[in-house]
């Protein structure tokens, strides 16, 4: 059993031992404020959500306890990931007890807390040399029991967790306790993620700036004189343009400001990415570079099939083109030329055909060259475009689900063309905490067809994935998802990560005021 602290938000802030557990996890239990974007190290468990259902009611903390043992004594290699830190007001302790109550070895693995990395990344210290010695991390929530605000007054900064409810209540227990009403306050929402929004005042004005600001958990509060720092510490969530103020010294008045790269716009929107259940994420640093909160969303899964014999003896004296159109069929390709013990050499009479740039860097990836790319991606092109001899065979190898626009192309050609199926696609099942955060996307990116018609198929009652902007990787997956009935389709003006980009980037200025 291991007890990971996710961190407050920002999925870098994970520790290299965290990712670690992740990966030997069988069975991942994630709350609320851990960043789903963590689970893409641990494709191979099964993930179950422990956090609000529906984003309403909490599982009691004595089930989650539960279910942690229950899934240990089945053998299972459990891994908890918790927001945060797993001791700081994280509950961690009622969860390791649970353990040594049933006789499970665990380990605790800390996280980053909320209570030290959200002021930071809103540029306040909670100690400083000149300003603050000591500070006291506090639960703002009042059912947690009293705060006992008169023995803190020797303590130079404070943070309170989980207290935006109760902060009018909890800034006129602390004046009456002895604290000043102009002492220096802050509220960060969402810490060290895009969405990072902060409201400062005074212990006194603090309530009503982060009602006016709209602010609400998960939220973190500091009261001391260390917030005034933040106008010249602001590292992170940095204004369009640098405050003023007539002597030059940190406003007291209520403020509140946006996420980092503010000009873009990416920032602060949801961007979800279709990918395949272990598929890489570069594209979604790329758009975390540019200001997303990124959220991966495996539609798809790969098999291979069987013994792949009917793969081989397709391939059995092959003199002519072999054509491939995904790197999937790349990736399934060397893994059956691993499975019989041979290597590139093996292809050394056949011509390659490559529908693409990405798929032909994915044969350099097996230290194949393609013979032809056409200039314009796309099945339909290769099709159109393959320069074939007379009596030349062509084998296709693909998904059981690819599309036609090959085959129609080279037979209005009147060339051979035979297709084997060399890995099966299918649905990788979401579950219900992706389909509620897939919801309120701003943009979501598709590489394939295959992914339009995943995403397509999520239909529901509550849920119209159709209405959702998308931006296609090239034009064949952008008709895909026409096709599939999509309405707002932007298409990558080249088939390269960084196009798609900027491709989520325009779809998401032109749906600005739709789905957050």
């Amino acid at each position: 059993m291991s007890l990971i602290g996710a961190g407050p938000g920002d999925p870098g802030l994970l520790t290299l031992r965290g990712q670690q557990a992740l990966q030997e996890a069988d069975v991942v239990l994630f709350d609320y404020l851990a960043n789903p974007e963590l689970l893409r190290h641990c494709p191979q468990a099964r993930t179950v959500y422990v956090g609000k259902k529906g984003f309403s009611e909490y599982i009691r903390q004595e089930d989650i306890t539960a279910l942690l043992v229950a899934e240990a004594q089945k053998g299972q290699r459990v891994a908890r990931l918790k927001g945060g830190d797993v001791f700081v007001f994280g509950r961690g302790g009622e969860e390791a007890e649970g353990c040594v109550a049933a006789g499970i070895p665990f380990e605790v693995i800390p996280g980053v807390s909320s209570a030290i990395a959200a002021p930071a990344y809103a540029g306040i210290p909670v100690t400083h040399r000149e300003m603050a010695r000591s500070f006291a991390v506090l639960t703002g929530n009042t059912k947690e029991g009293g705060a006992h605000y008169e023995r803190l007054s020797g303590v130079d900064t404070l943070v309170l967790l989980m207290g935006v409810r109760n902060l009018e209540q909890i800034s006129a227990d602390l004046i009456a306790a002895g604290r000043s009403p102009s002492t220096p306050a802050a509220t960060v929402q969402w810490g060290s993620t895009p969405q990072q929004r902060v409201a400062t005042g005074t212990l006194a004005t603090i309530a009503e700036a982060v009602r006016e600001a709209g602010l609400e958990a998960p939220a973190v509060t500091v009261v001391g004189e260390v917030v005034r720092l933040r106008e010249s510490l602001r590292w992170f969530d940095l204004p369009l343009s640098p405050p003023q103020t007539p002597d030059g010294a940190p406003s007291a008045s209520p403020s509140a400001s946006g996420s980092p790269a503010a000009s873009s716009a990416l920032a602060g929107h949801t961007v979800a990415v279709t990918r395949t259940r272990d598929g890489a994420s570069g594209l979604s640093d790329l758009l975390r570079a540019a200001g997303a909160d990124v959220l991966e969303v495996p539609l798809i899964r790969f098999e291979e099939l069987g013994s792949g014999e009917e793969v081989r003896e397709a391939l059995r004296d092959l003199s002519g083109w072999l054509l491939l159109t995904s790197n999937q069929a790349v990736t399934s390709l060397g893994h059956w030329l691993g499975q019989w013990g041979l290597d590139a050499r093996a292809l050394h009479r056949v011509k390659l055909g490559a529908v693409g740039p990405s798929t032909a860097r994915s044969l350099a990836g097996l230290g194949l060259r393609p013979d032809f790319v056409p200039a314009t991606p796309g099945a339909r092109h290769l099709g159109t475009e393959l320069p074939t001899q007379p009596g030349e065979r062509v084998l296709h190898l693909t998904s059981q689900l690819a599309e036609d626009d090959l085959a129609q192309a080279l037979g209005a050609r009147g060339l051979p063309y035979e297709r084997v199926t060399l890995y099966r696609t299918e649905p990788a099942p979401i579950g219900e905490n992706e389909r509620e955060r897939l919801k309120q996307a701003a943009a979501v990116t598709l590489a394939s067809g295959s992914a339009a018609r995943h995403l397509a198929a999520l239909a529901s009652d509550d849920f119209d994935p159709l209405a959702l902007p998308v931006a296609a990787m090239g034009p064949q997956t952008a008709e895909a998802a026409r096709a599939a009935g999509f309405r707002q389709v932007t298409v990558a003006h080249t088939p390269s990560l960084e196009a798609l980009v900027e491709a989520a980037a325009q779809a998401v200025a032109q749906n600005v005021g739709g789905p957050r």
